[in-house]
């Protein structure tokens, strides 16, 4: 791989404005009482749809630290396949995952209407900013390829 310009160097002040959006987004997640180590799978979740190998390593260590089992995250990737996520979890990853891939047919409107039966709105607006902030940093890290070393 060839090297590449890292962004959080190249444009300190552009980086510390998304580490202010993540702290922004945090406090969201924890206004609406989204648990953190949950929000740590959408992160995670995210990531691997984005192929984000630094952010993948980080947010499965993060949610393994916040007490997420190993069990929850191993079936991460095909959580709609099984009975570890609840139904309000299962729509906030519905919403990530249409966030993620919003050039996908943006976020249907069924997804939307899920995530509403079974989300309060402070809930959708977190786990949209999160998603947000999630892609951003997916893109700076695998822009600047952001080493991912055993």
């Amino acid at each position: 791989m060839s090297e590449r310009i890292n962004l959080g160097k190249s444009a300190p002040a552009l980086y510390q404005a998304v580490i202010g959006l993540e702290k922004l987004a945090v406090e969201a997640v924890a206004s609406a009482n989204i648990p953190d180590g949950f929000a740590h799978l959408l992160r995670l979740r995210a990531s691997q749809l984005n192929q984000c190998a630094f952010c993948i390593r980080m947010h499965t260590q993060d949610a393994l630290s916040s007490g997420e089992s190993s069990d929850r995250i191993s079936v991460l990737a095909a959580w709609r396949e099984t009975g570890y996520f609840t139904e309000k979890e299962r729509s906030a990853l519905a919403l990530v995952e249409a966030i993620t891939l919003i050039s996908k047919g943006q976020v249907p409107d069924a997804i939307y209407e899920q995530a509403a039966a079974n989300l309060s709105k402070v809930e959708i607006s977190a786990v949209e900013w999160l998603s947000v902030v999630i892609n951003a940093w997916n893109r700076i890290a695998t822009s600047s390829r952001y080493p991912v070393k055993a």
